[in-house]
């Protein structure tokens, strides 16, 4: 959760919990939550901090500021540090751990350790003063700081029926600081979230320095390793008067103002939850006599309240706070002089909303395709009482189109039927009898029929067989390759049951031109061995002839050779003659004349 800063919101968004779920629309009771790409945000200027969402989202996406690093931190830097504990704590803790948390609030480090049910019975007397002083008007009392902040913001016409009267929390803070001094912290400990909202309040700012949940008190006794179960038995350092411990349940101030708390009163009102607080407010319109309401947001009270521990339900933990008063007897005075807790409340101005003409308002429902009246389911799936307040609010950026699940399930619907109109593979649809339900244009085309075979069974266009061993059980799907020689396609078919809509499904793949390209191909690869076999026959003739060539030749060449040789040693002969009668000459010459 976020930790504590400058900033005035109180309710956050986990972005990576957020499911798109709207639920958290759906429960807001002042919408304020505000969707961008599926995602939810709080809006802060709506927010009213009631933490509905916190307590209702079923995925943890919602959580409040966390403050527990700001108390730690005043218990460091002041020695003076105060705690006011609400009264629901007796919801919150069995009854063995509600006398040991006194002693572990002051491990801790408080130095005063107080119920807020103190300034409960302050609230209640101060509010029961202020309607006996005007008993002719309506009243509205204000110790839940959500209702406050709701009628505030939207409803600004019951403002004034507004008890000026503080809550409890704030009359406690007012007490500590009468009684210990104006430099003594205040930190409020509760199961409420809206109170840190109200401690932010421009005229309560500094009266109570830090806001803690139940849930975050039980993180701090975990970090700093206090346990209860270690802890001795110990009392407030206060008692609150009267029956101010039942102010966490329905009728709680009333019982304490000393009102009757006779649920047939026509007078008083005890309210709780949303539903039924926006209702009794709804009647100061037109009730005749006044009423006085006591209004808790949460249902069944502040031991209801977000960040309430949930143990046991609603029923239980009344019964632990009736219990808890009960053991404890709360008629002790306190001699503190009781402080003023008068207050204020004025209507929250933030600008007059944008009213929408029809015609803006039509051209969303149009884009929904609600444009007309029969068209406007009204479900409340989006999270939008009725399709004209959705309409209204993607005006105002707080919704999106696609949050309608019935426009959503229509456009998956479209998108599935044209995948299946546009698909190149043919599909057609069977009933329980094998007749023809319905067809995509691929397999018209392939088996050259219309829509007027609907009806009909298949085996009118194609062999059955297949479709009626589906239908015997035989096998969960059938695949194959099949040659529809009447319409001159092959076909790989891939078919298979709806058993809950008692429907058979055919998908036909054309592989026609796959297996004439394979024919061709066969014949391709047969005439080019028949060719490699000739050309081998071939070369293997032609270096046979080659080889008888060259055979008579290299004998031709042979003889030829010999026939030079021969020659040429014929020659050689001849030559010696000639040779040795020339040199016989030149002797006889040489003997007969004489050498010169």
């Amino acid at each position: 959760m976020p930790k504590s800063n400058t900033s005035d919101q109180v309710v956050y968004t986990n972005k990576a919990r957020c499911r798109d779920c709207y639920r958290c629309v759906r429960v807001c009771p002042v919408k304020a939550i505000r969707m961008h790409e599926g995602q939810a945000s709080v809006d802060a200027g709506r927010c009213i901090a009631c933490g509905t969402c916190i307590r209702e989202c079923p995925q943890g996406a919602k959580s409040f500021r966390d403050d527990l690093d700001l108390a730690a931190r005043l218990i460091r830097e002041h020695t003076s540090v105060a705690c006011s504990v609400a009264p629901s704590f007796a919801a919150a803790l069995p009854a063995w751990q509600q006398h040991r948390l006194p002693s572990a609030l002051r491990r801790l480090g408080f130095r005063y350790v107080g119920e807020t049910a103190v300034g409960a019975y302050h609230v209640a007397a101060a509010t029961a003063e202020h309607v006996a002083r005007q008993p002719s008007r309506n009243h509205v009392c204000t110790a839940c700081p959500a209702v406050v902040r709701y009628i505030e913001r939207y409803r600004p016409q019951l403002t004034p029926a507004l008890v000026p009267v503080v809550s409890p929390m704030i009359a406690h803070a007012r007490h500590l600081r009468t009684k210990l001094g104006d430099d003594v912290r205040v930190v409020f400990i509760g199961p409420c979230v809206a109170k840190k909202a109200e401690a932010q309040r421009e005229e309560f700012r500094g009266l109570v320095n830090c806001v803690l949940t139940f849930q975050e008190l039980q993180q701090w006794l975990d970090r700093e390793g206090v346990k209860l179960s270690a802890c001795e038995e110990s009392d407030f350092d206060e008692t609150p008067e009267g029956d101010s411990r039942l102010f966490p349940l329905e009728g709680g101030c009333v019982r304490t103002a000393g009102w009757s708390t006779d649920v047939l009163d026509g007078d008083v009102a005890a309210v709780s939850g949303f539903e039924e607080v926006r209702e009794v407010l709804d009647t100061l319109k037109t009730t005749a006599s006044p009423l006085v309401i006591e209004p808790l947001f949460c249902p069944q009270g502040c031991i209801n309240g977000p960040a309430m521990p949930q143990t046991g339900n609603g029923f239980v933990r009344r019964h632990e706070v009736l219990d808890y008063a009960e053991r404890h007897d709360g008629r002790v005075p306190d001699a503190t002089p009781r402080p003023s807790l008068v207050t204020n409340f004025s209507p929250y101005r933030n600008g007059s909303p944008r009213e929408y003409s029809e015609e803006e308002i039509r051209h969303v429902l149009e884009k929904t395709g609600k444009a007309n009246k029969e068209n406007q389911l009204n479900c409340g799936a989006c999270g939008y009482p009725n399709c004209r307040e959705k309409a209204i609010a993607v005006l105002e950026g707080l919704a999106e189109l696609e949050m309608c699940m019935p426009y959503m399930k229509r456009l998956a619907e479209q998108r599935v039927d044209r995948i299946i109109e546009t698909s190149p593979n043919g599909i057609v649809i069977l009933d329980e009898h094998l007749q023809i339900l319905s067809m995509n244009p691929a397999f018209r085309r392939y088996f050259k029929c219309t829509d007027t075979v609907c009806g009909r069974p298949i085996s009118y266009l194609i062999d059955p067989e297949a479709f009626e061993r589906l239908a015997a059980g035989q096998s969960p799907m059938i695949e194959g390759t099949v040659e529809h020689e009447k319409y001159g396609v092959v076909c790989h078919q891939i078919l298979y049951p709806l058993p809950e809509e008692r429907q058979y499904v055919g998908i036909f793949v054309n592989v026609t031109n796959t297996q004439t390209n394979e024919r061709k191909l066969d014949e391709l690869r047969a005439q080019t061995v028949l060719q490699a076999r000739e050309l081998l026959q071939q070369q293997v003739q032609m270096a046979e002839t080659i080889a008888t060539c060259l055979g008579e030749n290299t004998a031709q060449g042979e003889a030829l050779l010999d026939k030079l040789m021969l020659l040429a040693e014929e020659r050689g002969e001849a030559d010696n003659r000639r040779d040795s009668s020339s040199r016989d000459g030149t002797r006889w010459l040489r003997d007969t004349y004489g050498a010169k």
